[in-house]
């Protein structure tokens, strides 16, 4: 994603369910397009607007009034070309509002207020 979006925000915060990295033109998290959710057993590439993209191969995954999301079986699935369209199409249908000029910047937060004890893996 760091590839992809060089001059985006990285807004990383603990909410109740997972850790997040959200990637939006500004350190505000409501404009964030992306971000990745990182649960314990799975983590998940989510189109915060996906349900305004054109979703041809049928990859994304949700059915709520606004999010989209991609499970993330590797790094490598990012780089499949039908993900890397519907990234370049979330970018489109927000205007690239990017600036690649600009340096990337990571910022972490904690979000969550009512945080749920972690699940422990098994195995």
């Amino acid at each position: 994603m760091r590839e992809r979006l060089p001059g985006a925000y990285e807004l990383v915060y603990d909410n109740a369910y997972a850790l997040v990295v959200g990637f939006g033109p500004s350190e505000r998290p409501s404009e964030a397009l992306f971000s990745i959710v990182i649960h314990p057993q799975k983590v998940s590439l989510c189109f915060l607007w996906g349900v305004r993209l054109a979703d041809p191969d049928g990859l994304l995954v949700g059915s709520g009034r606004q999010v989209r999301h991609i499970r993330l079986e590797s790094a490598a699935t990012l780089r499949k070309r039908g993900v890397r369209a519907l990234i370049t199409a979330a970018i489109d249908d927000a205007g690239d509002p990017f600036d690649a000029a600009r340096r990337g910047e990571t910022i972490v937060r904690a979000m969550s207020k009512n945080r749920r004890p972690r699940r422990t893996l098994k195995g």
